[in-house]
């Protein structure tokens, strides 16, 4: 199922928008801010564990939407 917005890009926008430090992020949700740079430079995926902790401190969720009949 493809989707306008992937996961990655809403994660990675609202790294970027917070405009916090990675240190003060890796100190908050306990993701070391190597792992979040090269997240955020696109070099690297991260760990879905790392995902979900990013995903809550940045208040992120997923809805789900109902699939169509055909």
């Amino acid at each position: 199922m493809a989707t306008d917005n992937p996961i990655t890009d809403v994660l990675r926008q609202a790294i970027l928008d917070s405009g916090l430090p990675l240190l003060r992020i890796e100190q908050d949700t306990g993701v070391q801010r190597a792992s979040i740079s090269r997240f955020v430079r696109g070099e690297r995926s991260l760990r879905l564990d790392m995902a979900d902790r990013l995903a809550v401190y940045f208040g992120l969720t997923l809805t789900p939407i109902k699939k169509r009949k055909g």
